[in-house]
């Protein structure tokens, strides 16, 4: 084998391991459930909502369970920031009307 077919195979395993490393890196940066992003996403999902307003602040169990949830894994100071991002997210006229419904639910 000549000097050059080796040194090109160790690149090339060189490069493999790198984009190994990388796709595990970004695999684990995914949000996990103690991360505010997840719980915006998962309290925007679970709302139904039109451009007015959010139907089902208080009647949906699974509201409920997600911000249960998030009281656990984060801090208090940041709650009614997720809140507020999330039914930001809607995009719905009345957002402090649903803000305030969903935040009898952290007291």
């Amino acid at each position: 084998m000549k000097r050059t077919d080796i040194e090109r195979r160790e690149r090339e395993l060189r490069r493999a391991t790198k984009k190994e490393e990388v796709i595990q890196r970004k695999g684990d940066n995914f949000r996990s459930k103690n991360q505010a992003g997840y719980y915006i996403d998962a309290l925007f999902e679970a709302f139904f909502y039109n451009d007015d307003q959010i139907f089902n602040c208080t009647k949906e169990v699974k509201i409920v369970e997600i911000i249960e949830e998030m009281k656990k894994d984060i801090p208090e100071k940041n709650w009614e920031t997720i809140l507020r991002k999330a039914i930001k997210k809607t995009g719905v006229a009345q957002k402090e009307q649903a803000f305030q419904e969903l935040k009898g639910f952290l007291g």
